[in-house]
């Protein structure tokens, strides 16, 4: 028989943040807070950089060819959080263009981080298509 389990907020027992979730074969278990980003973005370098969607980003500010540098709305813990970038651009019809854009995590702090994106060459360019995922702890 299947159940709906519908609340607002889940505690943990021992630390209130702090959830375990058994994992596939019942035989590990996973902290759910952990695991989960707390900070990602969607985002358009070409041009005038924007923001398309986001959780935790409060504002892009473009450096130049190829560098952004995106604010946290609430600020991480500490700087040993892990990021994680991809860059595409498109051309002028907005189809991909399959050159292999690339996307590095650059210097960061507690309440902001800095991305660049580049071709296989090693030149950096502006994106059309990015994204940044942050996994950590939140202050």
């Amino acid at each position: 028989m299947a159940s709906i389990l519908k609340v607002d907020t889940i505690t943990g027992v021992s630390t209130a943040g702090s959830i375990a979730v058994t994992g596939e074969g019942n035989s590990t278990t996973t902290n759910l807070q952990q695991g989960l980003a707390k900070c990602w973005v969607n985002f358009n370098g070409g041009g005038t950089a924007a923001i398309g969607d986001s959780l935790n980003a409060a504002s892009i500010t473009d450096q130049g060819t190829g560098n952004y540098k995106f604010t946290f709305t609430a600020n991480m813990g500490n700087t040993d959080f892990c990021a994680t970038g991809t860059a595409k651009e498109t051309d002028s019809t907005g189809a991909v263009n399959n050159n292999g854009t690339g996307a590095m995590c650059h210097s960061h702090s507690a309440s902001t981080i800095e991305f660049i994106s580049f071709s296989p060459d090693g030149n950096v360019r502006d994106c059309t298509i990015a994204g940044l995922d942050i996994k950590g702890d939140l202050a």
